[in-house]
């Protein structure tokens, strides 16, 4: 089984979103990801980042949120791109798997006609929820015509724990994580934004677009005694951390 990395975009924000008593005035840049999981039974996709329209024309499909986001990326740094450089096109993704409905996480999933997406329970249910744009879930993005399979609680994907679902709410109500075992390389544990940037998980605190404070410092718990089993933690926006990664073909084993 083989882990790759995959540029899927790049976003602005403003820094005090995400650091405690940053400046409003200060920006951060965050990277925006996909993984890639080769396996004999199929291949996956980890989130599909952002849609390659906004690169141009953030506002005409996220509206209000391309104030907040602002992309930064050009064409090539889109997921399609990264993926054809691997070597595979969107007609070779058999799983599509939603950390969350959020456009800069599930932006690219119309391409994969294939593909079932898989997404929890409580993540289909607050993107369906009344006013839900309100809440960043672009409809354009999460709902594009496959069959979405919900998760409840934990998920085997191909029945020999080579791949796990786990769920990791408090960013949204249906955050989910996957904790992939390599056998040269290790575990890791794709949190998503669970753990946005590793300063978050060390100095135990959410950033300000946090769905619910409590139940995201209880994922943090969750996370650190998986990464005590010996797990590397990928987190969703670090980008001190998206620069050391192997990117592209240099993926894992």
């Amino acid at each position: 089984m083989k882990l790759n990395f995959l540029a899927a975009g790049r976003l602005r924000m403003k820094k005090s979103i995400y650091i405690p008593g940053a400046d409003r005035s200060e920006m951060i840049d965050l990277p925006v990801s996909s993984a890639l999981i080769r396996h004999k039974q199929g291949n996956v996709l980890f989130d599909t980042g952002c849609h390659p329209s906004v690169v141009d024309n953030a506002e005409e499909r996220w509206g209000p949120l391309a104030k907040v986001m602002q992309p930064l990326m050009g064409a090539d740094e889109t997921l399609l791109p990264s993926l054809a450089c691997v070597g595979l096109g969107p007609d070779d993704i058999d799983i599509v798997v939603n950390s969350h409905f959020h456009p800069d996480h599930c932006g690219c999933n119309q391409f994969f006609k294939k593909a079932t997406i898989l997404a929890h329970a409580k993540e289909v249910e607050a993107a369906k929820a009344p006013a839900a744009e309100n809440a960043g879930y672009l409809r354009v993005d999460w709902d594009t015509g496959q069959p979405i399979e919900t998760v409840n609680g934990e998920k085997d994907l191909f029945g020999d724990a080579s791949v796990v679902l786990v769920p990791l709410p408090g960013h949204t109500p249906g955050s989910l994580g996957a904790l992939v075992n390599l056998d040269r390389d290790g575990p890791f544990l794709l949190a998503s934004d669970s753990v946005s940037l590793r300063q978050h998980l060390d100095a135990d605190t959410a950033p300000r677009n946090t769905w619910n404070v409590e139940g995201h410092l209880k994922t943090y718990e969750e996370v650190r005694r998986i990464e005590s089993s010996g797990a590397t933690i990928i987190c969703g926006h670090d980008d001190q951390q998206w620069q050391r990664l192997r990117k592209g073909n240099q993926g894992y084993e």
